[in-house]
């Protein structure tokens, strides 16, 4: 068995390759996923369509008979989920672990499938099959009926804005090709389905194994009068509306070959374009018209979503990569705060406060969960208050960003609503993001006469942050308490912020959990910035154990006026000093979360200063924390004969 056959490449056959690929081109293209629970039959049933597609070539066929006698799980007879459990994992434990993808075709339309995960722990997987899908087909076992992760990925295909459902009830043959049993199942999954607005849906009882309804309806099953799945997906109606849509190309690449021609590449994500056409760029507003739509084989008269093009403009203004050329009217929303839905793709929780890298099409801007509203349980639909989101875990949540950017809506384009969350130390994607609204700034900032400058003009000093970072009992407060008198004593004006002491008040309201931990030192970081802004020299003994927030304080501020000092004092120094006895009862476990103990501590990289308290007293740090200061201050610019 084989694929279509190509024409012989002779004289005579060149205008047959010719006739087939520009038959080829003119078939539709249909993305859709396989998803539902494990077991139930994803990779047998693409294994089927591109068997019986007749699209597997000799070697293919003969691997996959050999693969089924030896891994196989049918008794010798083929395997057809073999065909798409490439890794050796998966074809061990006869699961999926990652998203498969397999291009097949039938003489009306072209397939591009998504065979994902069943386990609930590659939600995630799953997301990324499904974020490019027309249809989805949700399997379900007839045996075991409507599941847990049946819900959770019809909740996502939902959530990922997928309207088109077949409802493939999968193994008939194992239950005897009931009817009733067909119907219960259907039933249960349409009550389900409508609290999703999911209403599309065509239902179809088969047997992947035994290819059951799948390419030819089977004898087996009379009593069903309706459509073979390839027979729905080659005639299922999938407009793409986009091209309806006001004009979007996000802006992938500024093309500047020479200094006769500029140009702005990308992929348009909605509506169409023309020469002459008025747009404006996003975020910055400016306007202009479209000169021309340069490709690889020549200017186009009009471009549509969908298709990859140049455009040059009438103007030479201001455009770089991640920003969206848009059209005039129904132009692109732009916000540096905004409401998104995140589903959580890392192993390390979401912590709101902590900063992260927010990436929409090709912009990537710095970006923080500033609140956590709910989390969603995907089973219920329920929405649960939370100050965390763990792998696979659907939340809504406000971020906020360091500038603006342009975006629209998830619901009305995917390719400019779609987002993922960085995580700015590992570079690991962390969460996928779908924007719901722009949240306008209603409160802008106010300009002040005075200002930083002047203050420290008047105290006669450069104000800064030390920001004093370790264990509980390294000598942090000690240190800091001695540093400030020297500094008092030389008639600097400071302020010394403690974790115990913030604690009673600002913070009284957070616990010691890792999300708590982060808001913690968020807090404290925006009011040491406004002490500095005061011409303050800020003090801050806070164990901040996360190295991500510590360099968050550290961005508030400006070059120069951060200052990382580390007291390193080793747990088992820091734990026989233990003063205050918590050492003790994190031990005895009557005091959770206790940094050191069952909650990590990362110690700096490369502090500004670094303290070995077993090498000097808490006094000899001090002296040589104010000899460091005031080298810093000999370097610094002079105002009114005082160091700033």
């Amino acid at each position: 068995m084989a694929p279509d056959t190509l024409p012989s490449t002779g004289e005579a056959g060149v205008s047959e390759i010719e006739r087939y690929l520009a038959a080829q081109q003119s078939k539709s293209l249909l993305r859709f996923i396989t998803c539902g629970s494990v077991d139930d039959g994803k990779s047998t049933l693409i294994g089927r369509l591109l068997y019986d597609s007749k699209m597997l070539f000799e070697d293919q066929l003969s691997a996959l008979e050999a693969d089924s006698r030896k891994v196989g799980t049918q008794g010798g007879d083929l395997d057809f989920a073999l065909l798409v459990d490439g890794l050796s994992a998966e074809r061990e434990q006869g699961i999926t672990i990652d998203v498969a993808y397999r291009f097949f075709n039938t003489d009306q339309r072209k397939f591009i499938v998504a065979d994902t995960p069943g386990h609930e722990q590659y939600t995630r997987n799953m997301v990324t099959g499904a974020s490019t899908a027309d249809l989805a087909i949700i399997l379900i076992d007839a045996r075991k009926g409507v599941l847990p992760q049946t819900r959770r990925h019809s909740f996502l295909v939902s959530l990922l804005g997928i309207r088109k459902i077949v409802l493939a009830v999968n193994k008939m043959d194992l239950m005897g090709y009931d009817q009733a049993v067909f119907e219960r199942v259907v039933a249960e999954y349409r009550a389900f389905a409508r609290q999703l607005d999911l209403t599309d849906i065509q239902a179809i009882p088969l047997s992947a194994l035994k290819g059951d309804n799948v390419t030819t309806l089977t004898g087996a099953m009379p009593w069903y009068q309706g459509p073979t799945l390839i027979g729905h997906l080659e005639t299922v109606a999938v407009t793409d509306l986009r091209a309806n849509d006001p004009f979007r190309l996000p802006v992938q690449w500024v093309n500047r070959p020479n200094l006769d021609f500029r140009g702005y590449a990308g992929t348009i994500a909605a509506g169409t374009v023309r020469p002459g056409d008025r747009i404006r760029v996003l975020p910055s507003g400016q306007e202009s018209r479209v000169a021309r739509i340069v490709t690889h084989d020549g200017d186009l008269d009009v471009a549509a979503a969908g298709q990859s093009v140049t455009l040059t403009l009438t103007d030479e203004i201001d455009i770089s990569r991640g920003d969206i050329i848009s059209a005039l009217d129904g132009a692109a929303e732009v916000a540096d705060q905004m409401e998104a839905t995140l589903v959580w793709m890392s192993e390390a929780p979401l912590l709101p406060g902590r900063p992260y890298i927010l990436k929409v099409g090709a912009k990537s801007v710095p970006a923080t969960v500033a609140t956590l509203k709910h989390k969603i349980n995907v089973n219920t639909l329920e929405q649960l208050a939370t100050k965390t989101l763990s792998l696979n875990e659907v939340g809504l949540a406000t971020l906020s960003l360091d500038q603006p950017v342009a975006f629209d809506v998830y619901r009305h384009n995917r390719d400019t609503g779609g987002f993922i969350l960085i995580d700015r130390l590992t570079n690991e994607t962390v969460a996928a993001g779908l924007i719901r609204s722009a949240i306008v700034r209603t409160v802008p900032w106010q300009i002040l006469d005075v200002d930083k400058r002047a203050r420290s003009q008047m105290k006669g000093q450069r104000p800064r942050v030390l920001w004093f970072t370790g264990l509980s009992g390294a000598g942090k407060s000690t240190i800091a308490n001695l540093v400030e008198k020297k500094l008092h004593a030389h008639g600097r004006h400071t302020m010394l912020l403690d974790g115990d002491n913030v604690r009673q008040g600002l913070n009284r309201n957070l616990g010691f959990t890792d999300a708590d931990r982060v808001e913690n030192v968020r807090r404290v970081a925006e009011v040491s910035k406004l002490m500095v802004d005061a011409g303050l020299i800020v003090l801050v003994s806070f164990i901040s154990p996360y190295r991500a927030e510590r360099r968050m304080a550290r961005e508030l501020l400006g070059p120069g006026e951060f200052l990382e000092v580390f007291v390193d004092t080793p747990l088992s120094v820091a734990e026989g000093r233990d003063v205050k006895g918590l050492y003790a009862k994190a031990r005895a476990g009557k005091l959770p979360n206790f940094t050191g103990i069952d909650s990590p501590y990362e110690p700096p990289e490369s502090p500004d200063v670094r303290i070995d308290t077993q090498a000097m007293t808490a006094e000899q740090a001090a002296n040589h924390i104010f000899t460091l200061l005031s080298r810093f201050d000999e370097d610094a610019d002079l105002v009114d004969g005082a160091a700033i």
